[in-house]
């Protein structure tokens, strides 16, 4: 029997196996009646999740992280709530309701309201200067987290989780950077653990449901806490009154990726389990929960099976496939999560609903409903429609599956050898193997519900005619650019140069930085650092990240100059991964130039002229290249939509192919689902 599955305890509940789905902030919480979450978590739920955690709740007004959380002082979100945990119950889950309080991590312009910390410490994060609390402010917001347990138990949350990590307001009054007290709620460590202390105390009278503490094992900032201050603190919370310790990693501030693709998996473990050993020498058994950049269940046995902690809590990997833990057994057909932010924690920061990029439907269940039951492979349905899918990237392998799911007979059409368009570059790059994954995904998932996959072929409109209808998903080609010398021998698009990484030079000149070139670039640089399973990835991120004694990063094989006529570095990825990625670049030795007008390309590189203002002075300089890459946007494939309009094929366009302004798989695999649910 696999470690995951047994059963485990927190407090008096008994959980059906060792997977917690960890709290996810969707921005559906203050939607309509609710049902829209309700359906997200059901799903989940009816695909084996067990316990799970909602998202942050706030206990008061002023310590809503935006005008998307639901406050406990809300009559509607209130009634929201109710439903959540109805409905879950239904489905035969059981949920723990997140009590929240953002503290300087709260928004002004959300209410319009000063948000309130321990001390007036500006926060970069929300972008303003907090109010110190009172001693009258923190008893009652005391009260207030006490408060907000009675309500779950009352509208039947089977347990509650005290949200004191990632920087917000417990953590906030744990960690010297951000508590500059000095009365009882501040001082040294013993009076900073004063307050997330006396929260669990107040919550623990309030009710007899579990309380899981979600306590930080390492804030990442510079002047926090130690690692023996986080030790004690789990200690003094479980003395308090938690029934399980739940260990975050690093703060919203923090310039060390914890969530990023480029982070390794199970990065943080080491973290959880240090907390749990002294959990276990303070003489509590209660389980210790380890988090972050875990996505898969091979992952999560691995840990539990080595005992670094008691149970593993996923959330995003929840988002990719709400059927990750029913799928246990049959990997290759799990949608794993790729972490590349940008569909989930980029848009909870805003008011954006949440969702997944590679599971479009996630959050939106309810408008875009599976078929019951499932379709599959020998699934024959009296409406069965005939479409052809041409292009396999993420377009028309999310049309492809829609379709499919809606039980109508698919052709899926490639030129290349195998599906997954420009995931198969991407797969290439350090930190972005996860992509493979969703290749993997496909290619498996696909067949099985009778999608035929035809590879190696440039189809034609006269080869399509006998379909009901194309869904032409063809994808973008580089753009070219009108240089001087863009004709030379030396210089590639983006594509060419990632098909033929081995006959680029030692010094490449990349015109053009947006994600594609950023992410050519970290290749180009550090062609054998591909890798994130392994302890050696781990080594290697601890290195670069200042996180070991031994810092610094193995020199570049190349020497790469990334450069774009304005704007900023890596413009277009979201904002949780952007500094992230340019970060592990310019650590990598790439430079990076902006602000400059292209002159002409020669043999000896690229002649350009810059200026600090953006305003060309007449001066130009080299920037010497033996390669030069042209990764300067991408046009929308149109041939065959064109051919297919002249023969009066009934088709649609979608992805790039339709329009590749602001293009990113977001969009692509979005744009497939709602044009295919509407053809289906």
């Amino acid at each position: 029997m696999p470690r995951w599955s047994e059963p485990a305890r927190i407090g008096a509940l008994e959980l059906k196996h060792r997977i917690l789905m960890g709290s996810m902030h969707m921005n559906l919480e203050t939607v309509g009646d609710g049902s829209d979450l309700a359906a997200f978590y059901v799903e989940r739920v009816r695909g084996g999740a067990d316990l799970i955690v909602t998202g942050g709740i706030a206990v008061n007004r002023v310590g809503a992280g935006g005008r998307g959380y639901a406050i406990l002082t809300e009559p509607d979100d209130v009634r929201r709530l109710r439903r959540v945990a109805r409905d879950v119950h239904a489905a035969g889950g059981t949920i723990a309701l997140q009590l929240f309080h953002a503290g300087r991590y709260a928004f002004e312009s959300a209410f319009g309201m000063t948000p309130v910390a321990p001390s007036a410490v500006y926060s970069g994060f929300s972008r303003c200067e907090p109010e110190a609390m009172s001693d009258e402010q923190i008893r009652q917001t005391i009260d207030d987290f006490a408060a907000g347990a009675r309500f779950a138990v009352e509208a039947g949350f089977d347990a509650v989780e005290i949200m004191a990590s990632e920087g917000y307001l417990l953590n906030q009054f744990a960690s010297p950077v951000t508590n500059l007290r000095d009365d009882e709620w501040g001082g040294d460590a013993g009076r900073r653990a004063r307050f997330p202390s006396e929260v669990v105390r107040a919550v623990r009278r309030a009710v007899d449901v579990p309380v899981i503490a979600r306590t930080s094992g390492a804030d990442l900032m510079k002047g926090s806490s130690t690692a023996d201050e986080h030790d004690a603190l789990a200690v003094e919370l479980v003395r308090a009154g938690a029934d399980a310790v739940n260990v975050g990693i690093g703060w919203h501030e923090s310039r060390t990726p914890t969530v990023q693709g480029l982070v390794p998996h199970g990065m943080w473990i080491e973290v959880a389990a240090r907390l749990r050993g002294a959990v276990r020498a303070a003489g509590f058994d209660v389980p210790v929960i380890g988090s972050n950049r875990i996505n898969s269940m091979t992952q999560a046995e691995e840990v539990l099976a080595a005992g670094r902690v008691d149970l593993v809590s996923m959330a995003r990997p929840f988002l990719a496939d709400p059927a990750i833990v029913a799928k246990a057994g049959r990997p290759d057909f799990v949608n794993t999560c790729i972490g590349c932010n940008e569909a989930c924690i980029d848009r909870s920061i805003g008011d954006a609903a949440v969702s997944c990029l590679v599971n479009p439907r996630a959050g939106r269940e309810l408008r875009f409903p599976l078929p019951d039951p499932p379709a599959a492979s020998s699934t024959v349905r009296a409406s069965t429609r005939r479409f052809a899918v041409v292009g396999a990237g993420p377009a028309g392998m999310q049309a492809a599956l829609t379709l499919a799911q809606a039980g109508h007979a698919v052709d899926l059409f490639d030129a290349e050898s195998r599906i997954g368009g420009q995931f198969r570059l991407a797969c290439r790059v350090p930190g972005k193997e996860d992509f493979g994954e969703t290749i993997r995904y496909f290619e498996n998932e696909l067949p099985r519900l009778g999608v035929a996959i035809r590879l190696g072929r440039r189809v034609t409109a006269a080869d399509l005619a006998g379909y009901e209808h194309v869904v032409v998903a063809t994808g973008v080609e580089p753009r070219a650019v009108d240089l001087p010398g863009a004709d030379l021998p030396h210089v590639l698009n983006y594509h060419q140069a990632f098909d033929a990484l081995d006959t680029v030079g030692r010094r490449v000149a990349v015109i053009g930085a947006g994600g594609i070139a950023v992410d050519l670039s970290e290749l180009l640089a550090c062609p054998d650092a591909a890798g994130i399973d392994d302890e050696a990835a781990r080594e290697r991120f601890a290195r670069s990240h200042g996180l070991t004694e031994s810092g610094g990063r193995a020199p570049s094989a190349r020497q790469v100059t990334i450069m774009r006529r304005s704007g900023r570095i890596g413009a277009g990825i979201g904002p949780s991964t952007r500094w992230a990625v340019v970060a592990s670049i310019r650590s990598a030795g790439v430079q990076t130039l902006t602000d400059v007008a292209y002159r002409r390309i020669t043999d000896d590189g690229v002649w350009i002229a810059e200026s600090g203002t953006g305003v060309d002075d007449g001066s130009e300089r080299l920037i010497p290249a033996d390669t030069v890459v042209i990764a300067a946007g991408q046009e929308p494939s149109t041939t065959l939509a064109a051919e297919l309009a002249g023969g009066g094929i009934p088709h649609t366009v979608i992805g790039g192919a339709r329009d590749a302004s602001g293009l990113n798989a977001v969009r692509a695999f979005d744009d497939a689902l709602q044009a295919a649910t509407a053809l289906a």
